[in-house]
């Protein structure tokens, strides 16, 4: 079941930070780490700071798009230090660990990690179904990297050693490929009705992904509104 939890790093500047991550996830059972675009791949700095993890390193994904990387996942959760313009489901610490461990019995899931600087763009978060904020104290929340990975694997491990309290999920829920095909079918469609102006398209998808998000339609439903509101 862990190793259907990916812990996902976005353009990463550190490579011992990299290491440091790959560490943490091992301590707590986790061996899934996928590199979008990092500025640097592992190195020597890397495997020194992941000590005994070297294996979860080395079997690291290296990919350009945080696409790709949750193609595939039928659950993304994105963290953020800081609220957004938009605001987003939220999830916390807890509730993260006990969701992804839920729902990993169905399809690979996510937990993405955005840049040590700067965290994830708003396109990034927007292709997480929920976001996550770890509740720092408030007059210096700044958290490392690797610390910030602990934290959430800790959060991830305490809810997959009390997996058989939670109810099975029901519910089948579409994979984050099948989403972007249909918000980029969505958005052509707006288009061609003038709902959007191609070049002044303004916030329009924006809010409809978050609408999407909150109701979180499970496949069945997806398809029904692809299929007979959509297309026609």
């Amino acid at each position: 079941m862990l190793e259907n939890i990916r812990i996902i790093l976005v353009n990463t500047s550190h490579t011992g930070n990299i290491g440091s991550a790959a560490r943490a996830m091992k301590t707590m059972g986790l061996s899934s780490l996928y590199l979008v675009d990092p500025v640097h791949e592992p190195d020597g700095q890397a495997s020194a700071l992941a000590a005994g993890a070297g294996d979860v390193l080395a079997n690291a994904k290296i990919v350009k798009t945080l696409e790709e990387a949750v193609s595939d996942c039928g659950l993304v959760v994105g963290t953020s230090a800081r609220s957004r313009t938009h605001s987003w489901p939220m999830l916390g610490p807890r509730e993260c660990g006990e969701k992804l461990v839920q729902e990993v019995e169905k399809y690979p899931v996510a937990l993405v990690f955005g840049r040590e600087n700067s965290g994830l763009t708003n396109e990034e978060l927007q292709q997480c179904h929920f976001h996550m904020c770890i509740p720092a104290n408030p007059e210096y929340s700044s958290l490392n990297l690797a610390a910030a990975v602990q934290t959430l694997c800790y959060e991830i491990r305490m809810a997959y050693l009390s997996k058989d309290a939670y109810p099975e999920l029901e519910n089948e829920y579409p994979l984050n490929d099948d989403l972007e095909r249909f918000y980029n079918h969505l958005e052509s469609t707006l288009q061609k009705t003038n709902f959007i102006v191609k070049n002044h398209p303004g916030m329009v998808m924006t809010k409809l992904r978050r609408l999407f998000n909150r109701a979180r339609p499970e496949s069945r439903e997806l398809n029904i509104f692809a299929r007979y509101f959509v297309v026609n």
